[in-house]
């Protein structure tokens, strides 16, 4: 099965309804009456979900008793709202047991990895939509981590990934050869999850977690397979304690001397480009390698308007979300990225999209932004922040929720149906 999924989105009245059709072999000729209704339930969110999309601007606000997402940081906020509270409603994930830690089960929570660590460990918590019972589990999770693979099984300096690829493999098998699920969607209803830069690759160890699996990936390139439709884009954040409140909240911008911002290291193929451009050559442009001793990079964040977010080796900057902790308006300069939660955020609305080809002109892009504009741009990042927190316990609308939304959308562009 090679899959050609629609793009999820919430912009048209026929999103997201392309689908597609997965035969799944009957056993024994009978029909698989707990996968009928699983798909029924999915079948009749669908219709809610796309009648919601039709009445873009024409309901009011649904009532919640947490938060409404409203206004231009969302592509319809009305349709994200009916969609999230579904998922709450009906989504059921099922966390392999097999695998032991730290391999499995276990994963970086500090680290500029920790999106792959604090989403295993808040799934192996969560209650309200985990499921024990694979029977009635809409998608199926693969609890491995990537970067516990490379720190436990790669040999350094090797450069020989096969290791990895084969654990992979031969989990797989495990779960197939004990499981009836994989085999029976060839794992359209199955996903993953990793932020290290391996995690791609590693995905290809088997075809069908490859072309047909939900992978949810930091490195989320498109130009290395990453299908928007299928793959979830994962937030890079770089979190180095559990207070996760001291990384949040800057001031306005009339106390944002600074319009652009950057320090970072020289690699990649984006970066050296910005350096060479404008390290040390303009006091309104303020890119460099390396900051001075005493010179905290939260505050000078803190003083900028803008915060520049160069891809690196990969695509995927934690600075992204650390300007949106900060207040400080995203500036994303990489070709082949798709940006987190891209189905339902509308990212032009807070962040700067800038191509390679147009660093040169970085201050003149960022200049033409009236204050106005800006102003209006901060507020709406202090908006969208919410569903960027890290939260112990998660809730309602923050990263953690938003990631399984994102798979919830994917899963609904799948339909599982028996046959003969």
């Amino acid at each position: 099965h090679d899959l050609e999924l629609s793009e999820s989105g919430f912009d048209d009245a026929d999103s997201p309804d392309g689908t597609v059709e997965v035969r799944v072999p009957l056993m024994q000729g009978r029909v698989d009456v707990k996968l009928e209704r699983v798909e029924l339930g999915l079948a009749k969110a669908r219709l809610v979900i796309r009648e919601a999309i039709r009445n873009k601007d024409k309901r009011p606000p649904l009532t919640d008793r947490d938060y409404v997402p409203v206004g231009p940081v969302y592509r319809n906020a009305y349709a994200f709202h009916r969609s999230y509270l579904e998922m709450e409603k009906l989504f059921k994930v099922y966390v392999y047991e097999e695998g032991e830690p730290p391999v499995f089960h276990d994963g970086p929570c500090r680290s500029i990895y920790s999106s792959e660590g604090r989403f295993i460990f808040a799934m192996e918590m969560e209650n309200r939509m985990r499921t024990r019972d694979p029977e009635l589990a809409h998608v199926f999770f693969l609890p491995f981590s990537v970067v516990k693979m490379v720190k436990m099984i790669y040999e350094p300096n090797s450069h020989d990934m096969e290791p990895l690829r084969r654990t992979l493999s031969d989990y797989i098998d495990v779960l197939s050869t004990k499981y009836p699920y994989w085999n029976r969607s060839l794992g359209a209803d199955h996903f993953m999850l990793s932020c290290h830069d391996w995690g791609p690759y590693v995905s290809s160890a088997d075809g069908h977690l490859f072309s047909n699996s939900i992978r949810v990936l930091c490195n989320a390139n498109t130009s290395e397979g990453f299908n928007p439709s299928k793959d979830v884009s994962l937030p890079e954040i770089n979190l180095r304690t559990d207070i996760v409140d001291n990384q949040v909240g800057g001031p306005s911008a009339s106390r944002r001397p600074i319009l652009a911002f950057f320090a970072g290291g020289d690699h990649g193929p984006v970066r050296p480009l910005l350096l060479r451009h404008w390290k040390g050559k303009d006091a309104d442009v303020q890119v460099s390698e390396y900051l001075p001793r005493g010179v905290s990079y939260i505050n000078v964040m803190r003083r900028s308007k803008f915060c520049l977010c160069p891809s690196g080796y990969e695509v995927a900057s934690p600075r992204v979300v650390e300007a949106i902790y900060l207040e400080c308006v995203p500036v994303v300069i990489g070709d082949d990225y798709v940006l987190p939660f891209s189905d339902v955020l509308n990212w032009p609305a807070f962040s700067v999209r800038v191509a390679v080809a147009d660093i040169p002109n970085l201050k003149t892009i960022l200049a033409a932004v009236s204050p106005r504009q800006y102003i209006r741009m901060q507020r709406r990042v202090r908006t969208v922040r919410r569903h960027f927190m890290v939260n112990g316990p998660p809730r309602r609308f923050d990263v953690f929720h938003m990631i399984l939304h994102s798979i919830w959308l994917r899963r609904l562009n799948v339909r599982l149906h028996g046959q003969d």
